[in-house]
């Protein structure tokens, strides 16, 4: 393979919709090139190549048997992280995934086990956690701002994807549904603030047993709903705070969407926290308010952005950089140390939401057995 100290070669596969933002942020590095990308849609991979001025496209196969690629960045369908992650490490490879990280927990095993084998590291969206606003969250906590935490909340409602997707099937198929689409922005930035989660339970429905596609070549199209699509989730962490989540594709509109941490003296808001505008954003306003501008007895209610306190965004990074977390992942394996957007934090996520929804089979709580290193926080100025 190259010399990773002057360039970290990866091969791109999957090129579909999400994929142009990665390519954006990734054509603006100068430690990480994209030199292959290919696709089982070969033609759709030759336009990205030259929209983006990649080398060359290429099948899969021939992206993963090449020498020269350090890592494979898989941008595929979930139901194909594992089959598409688990060659990359045969072939020698680092790999970055989008989330969720596999399909199941038993697949999430099977990568990091077969990573530390071969020596080799795993890397997983969402890095959205690295952006402005989640940092500027966890400098406030680390300063005390609020005291210490003791509750977080998070609520996602919007009515789906078949309005802006064309192909929005895999949302409803088995693997897939809100918790697993939207869960990870929102369960990854937990643990970054409070850290990891000991045990959960869970409940969830569904509205719709069939649902129809809106937009695009396939307006008016019917396709089966296989999973819930409104599921609700308690969280303990381990340091004893408490938390609940919302992830719902049933909710037409909501006043509470909100992402908040409650400590001993203030909450931190995140407000209007949806799919386009919260947590799976960089950038965005904080609020927060402390013993001292908040309501206390008989005093009216506060009106208005003017009563919260705003913190800016003076940490992190405020433009979205979806893939930011492969460069910050190179720049771990240069240096020997743990990826922030780890394998590890990953699967813990995973086996978060898994328990989740499993927890309404048995009616029980469901212990968490993974512990994720906590990423640490960024520097002043990155990359």
């Amino acid at each position: 393979m190259n010399d990773l100290a002057k360039s970290f070669r990866v091969g791109l596969i999957g090129t579909g919709r999400i994929s142009d933002i990665y390519l954006k942020t990734l054509s603006k590095s100068d430690s990480v090139n994209v030199v292959a990308c290919g696709s089982l849609n070969m033609d759709e991979s030759r336009v990205k190549a030259i929209q983006y001025d990649i080398p060359i496209a290429k099948p899969p196969e021939d992206i993963l048997a090449d020498p020269e690629i350090d890592a494979i960045l898989n941008l595929t369908i979930p139901a194909a992280h594992a089959e598409v992650s688990l060659a990359a490490l045969e072939a020698g490879k680092h790999v970055y995934s989008e989330k969720p990280l596999v399909g199941s927990l038993a697949d999430g095993r099977k990568v990091l086990d077969r990573a530390v084998e071969l020596g080799l590291s795993v890397g997983n969206a969402p890095d959205t956690f690295l952006g402005g606003r989640w940092q500027t969250v966890r400098k406030l906590l680390d300063a005390g701002t609020i005291g210490r935490p003791t509750g977080a909340a998070a609520f996602v409602g919007t009515h789906g994807t078949e309005r802006h997707h064309p192909n929005p099937d895999f949302y409803y198929q088995t693997g897939g549904g809100p918790m697993l689409d939207l869960g990870p922005y929102y369960l990854s930035a937990m643990v970054f603030f409070l850290g990891p989660i000991a045990r959960v339970a869970g409940l969830s429905n569904r509205a719709f047993d069939k649902r129809m596609i809106e937009n695009g070549p396939r307006h008016g199209q019917m396709m089966p709903v296989e999973v819930d699509t409104h599921v609700q989730g308690m969280l303990e962490f381990e340091s004893g705070v408490i938390g609940s989540i919302t992830m719902s594709f049933d909710v037409w509109d909501s006043e509470m969407p909100r992402f908040e941490i409650y400590g001993e003296d203030g909450v931190i808001c995140i407000p209007d926290p949806d799919p386009v505008h919260g947590a799976n954003i960089f950038q965005g306003e904080v609020w927060y308010r402390t013993r001292d501008t908040s309501r206390w007895s008989h005093q009216p209610r506060p009106r208005g952005r003017e009563a919260w306190q705003v913190a800016m965004n003076t940490h992190g990074l405020n433009e979205d950089c979806r893939g930011i977390g492969l460069i910050e992942m190179a720049d771990a394996i240069r240096n020997g140390r743990t990826p922030r957007c780890s394998g590890e934090l990953a699967y813990h996520v995973l086996e978060v939401m898994y328990g989740i929804l499993d927890s309404p089979k048995s009616g029980r709580f469901v212990d968490i057995e993974s512990r994720p290193p906590v990423p640490e926080i960024l520097p002043e100025t990155y990359p």
